[in-house]
């Protein structure tokens, strides 16, 4: 399983763990990926995207639903 995400292609990020003897151990950081379904095109499409860009997606969301709002009362 790849730790990428399907949108932004966000992926796993390399360095080092360090302790307080200042020994340097090799670690991953994986970034938070949570499966979404999502409506593209009329369609049903499941992706592995992270959560911060589900919040993104979500942000702009909503200023496109302002807007529109905005639309229809004029």
């Amino acid at each position: 399983m790849s730790y990428r995400c399907d949108l932004t292609g966000k992926g796993k990020q390399f360095g080092n763990h360090v302790s307080h003897s200042q020994r340097h151990v090799k670690r991953t950081w994986k970034p938070n990926l949570q499966t979404k379904t999502l409506i593209i095109d009329g369609q049903k499409v499941k992706l592995r995207l992270a959560a911060s860009t589900i919040r993104t997606l979500n942000k702009y969301q909503k200023q496109l639903d302002a807007k529109e709002l905005e639309n229809a009362k004029k």
